[in-house]
């Protein structure tokens, strides 16, 4: 999906900030500059972005009064008429807003051109961009502070006015979990606003990007899909969807907005805004299916129940809006490539996708706001304790149950299953054009992608939720057993031979790649004894704080669990093996030294672990039903015998390869050493023959 031809075309300057009139000569047949389409003027363009706010409002009340929302969600003591609307409008505007504020970021952050002279810094249409972002910021911070404010007086079911509401907020707000969503999703908005209207150079605003990113991941927990019973992949498509849709619309709007002054890279800056709008296309169908599917009964809620309808109408404009991205990537990128001035009929289509993402958005909002059929309450199912670990509970683990029972988590297993299918294509555009790469690599990746994906869905994370051994064993594979193949597979190398690259001072795929990994960032983490102590340290950290239980009870902690083993364990290993290009490794006896002292703890914590005395999570195996203090310790013994006998062989096979490396880099310094002293004559020997003989001669 990615737009090679416009990252090799001759980089054009962008447009300075104060010039408004385009300059240039028109192609034959084309339109005047003086004269430009009635869907190019600017008062067309922004009566459309100003009316969108409103449709989303609009169709957002619609669809609530079509599902009989208000009605439903009214409580004993109601809020008030007041509090109900107003909350939907204020999550109409959270919603554009912060769509508007994430497409300004990552169109400036990784479509538009930079300066030449100096790449880190900011281009005049950057800075533009980044302006921009701070003020959609600031008003999405706003909409987002009253979010939290009518939410709570909605959840405490009281007015604004009430003395009750004002005695309350604050514990809503910082110790009720949707509260607390809310209140982490506002501070990082807060950031991404500030970081954007402080920014000068591209870094900065990559970090922006980051913070707006990650101020839609909190808002997944605070729709009714966190307490249903498949809790974990209806907050993780939520999630998926609202950065998808965020990436997707508000990356228009800003292309849109930015078009007349990108100047000659306009083409470029569609077409790699195109790349991302593919992929978000993807993520949203994808998290569209997958939480729909939660929802509903079956298919005929769809045609058969309000809340039904509106999934419908979201998957009727998806449709609708695919074909149109198919459509602008196959015949508008390519004239806008040729002439980047004739962009009339780019904006009239770009203007009318819009107006359909503006109620797909509102539809969501109703959508995110309404019952749906399957009800979402906490504890769902026969057996209460299913609502604890948000799947039905297993039966009781044995070897065959334990080996073929699944829980497929959609998220990690459409991570897997697209790093391995890009891992694929990769490696098939390098041979296409006549370079060669290790069949060991691929098989490598692709392992390490199996694995991931039975420990994320198989047995060690159905099981590793009940039992303190088998949350070990899944620990251990995601620690070990994953990161091992995967750092073998060298997906860093490969990406880099792959990915197009960037000749008009702007940043792509490749350059942030080349940037994070020959980072100062990198260059502390690659070194041995830091990526040993995080590698080993984190052990220490998670099981003998509270950290543990939390990772069990809350589904964010669980995610961060689950990334945190990964990436530690392939930070540790790639320091030690990895063929991926990054800073300067130590010298191979400094690495087998910190390799044996990393095992030697490691060990460590497994007889500690052994021989504890106390329940770790202890409140979380008792609210599962398992009160049998004695079986639950011998159950830790037991892992923390997996966690010591788990870490040998990896390790060992991590030594050999060292040892081998070792073996290699000698044998390499002796071959370079013997074709310089033919070229030369042994001239190095003479040279060191003649310091002893004088030195003779001296004494």
């Amino acid at each position: 999906m990615t737009v090679t031809s416009s990252d090799h075309q001759p980089a054009a300057e962008p447009e300075p900030a104060a010039r408004v009139a385009r300059a240039g000569s028109t192609p034959p047949g084309g339109p005047r500059p003086e004269s430009a389409p009635v869907a190019d003027r600017a008062s067309t363009v922004a009566t459309v972005l100003v009316i969108a706010i409103p449709v989303v409002v609009a169709f957002a009340v619609l669809g609530m009064t079509l599902t009989g929302a208000f009605t439903a969600n009214q409580q004993l003591v109601s809020a008030g008429d007041a509090v109900q609307f107003g909350l939907v409008a204020a999550r109409g505007v959270h919603d554009g807003t912060a769509a508007l504020t994430v497409g300004l970021l990552i169109v400036a952050a990784f479509a538009l051109p930079a300066q030449k002279a100096d790449h880190g810094a900011m281009s005049s249409v950057q800075h533009r961009a980044a302006r921009w972002a701070a003020i959609s910021g600031s008003v999405w911070f706003l909409a987002a502070v009253l979010g939290i404010v009518l939410t709570g007086a909605n959840t405490l079911g009281v007015p604004l006015t009430s003395p009750v509401f004002a005695r309350n907020f604050l514990l809503f707000a910082f110790q009720v979990e949707i509260g607390q969503s809310l209140v982490v999703s506002a501070v990082a908005v807060l950031v991404a606003t500030v970081l954007a209207a402080v920014a000068t150079r591209a870094t900065t605003l990559a970090f922006a990007t980051v913070a707006a990113l990650f101020a839609l991941l909190p808002l997944a927990l605070s729709g009714h899909a966190a307490g249903s019973l498949e809790h974990a992949n209806a907050v993780n498509s939520l999630a998926v969807h609202l950065v998808g849709v965020c990436v997707w619309a508000g990356g228009l709007v800003a292309v849109v907005l930015l078009r007349t002054r990108t100047k000659g890279a306009t083409g470029r800056m569609v077409a790699r805004y195109s790349t991302l709008a593919g992929w978000a296309f993807v993520a949203v169908a994808f998290s569209g299916v997958v939480n729909a599917q939660l929802r509903l009964t079956g298919p005929l809620d769809l045609v058969t129940t309000p809340y039904g309808w509106l999934i419908t109408t979201k998957a009727t404009i998806l449709v609708l809006l695919g074909i149109a991205g198919v459509v602008q990537r196959r015949k508008l990128v390519p004239g806008l490539l040729r002439a980047p001035t004739d962009r009339g009929l780019f904006v009239r289509f770009a203007l009318a996708e819009i107006v359909f993402m503006a109620v797909a958005i509102g539809v969501s909002v109703a959508v995110s706001r309404s019952q749906p059929p399957i009800p979402q309450t906490p504890e769902t199912g026969a057996d209460t304790r299913s609502g604890l670990i948000g799947y039905p509970y297993p039966p009781t683990q044995t070897l065959q149950t334990y080996l073929s029972h699944w829980h497929i988590d959609w998220m990690w297993l459409a991570l897997a299953v697209t790093g391995a299918g890009w891992y694929l294509w990769s490696v098939r555009k390098l041979r296409q054009r006549g370079d060669a790469w290790p069949v060991g690599r691929t098989i490598a990746w692709l392992i390490g992608c199996a694995v991931f994906i039975w420990t994320t869905s198989g047995g060690p994370a159905v099981y590793g939720m009940i039992h303190f051994s088998s949350h070990m064993v899944q620990h251990m594979l995601l620690m070990m057993f994953v990161p091992l193949p995967l750092v073998l597979g060298g997906p860093v190398l490969l990406a880099l031979r792959t990915l197009p690259v960037r000749n008009d001072g702007s940043r792509g795929a490749r350059e942030w790649l080349m940037l994070f990994v020959h980072s100062r960032w990198m260059q502390f983490l690659a070194k041995p004894a830091v990526a040993g102590v995080i590698f080993a340290g984190s052990l220490v950290v998670f099981y003998f704080t509270p950290a543990f239980q939390y990772a069990m009870q809350s589904h964010e902690w669980h995610v961060v669990m689950v990334v945190h083993f990964v990436l530690s364990g392939y930070l540790f290993f790639w320091v030690f093996i990895g063929i991926d290009p990054g800073p300067q490794r130590p010298q191979y006896p400094i690495l087998i030294i910190a390799l044996l002292a990393t095992l030697a703890f490691h060990a460590f914590f497994g007889v500690a672990v052994m021989t504890s005395s106390s329940v770790y999570a202890i409140d979380w195996f008792h609210a599962l039903g398992q009160t049998n203090d004695a079986a639950l310790l011998d159950d830790q013994h037991t892992g923390g015998g997996i966690a010591w006998g788990a870490s040998e062989l990896p390790m060992v096979f991590v030594a050999l390869l060292v040892v081998r490396n070792w073996v290699k880099s000698d044998e390499r310094i002796a071959k370079r050493t013997d074709r310089q002293a033919e070229r030369d004559g042994d001239a190095e020997l003479k040279a060191y023959n003649e310091r002893l003989t004088a030195m003779r001669n001296r004494d």
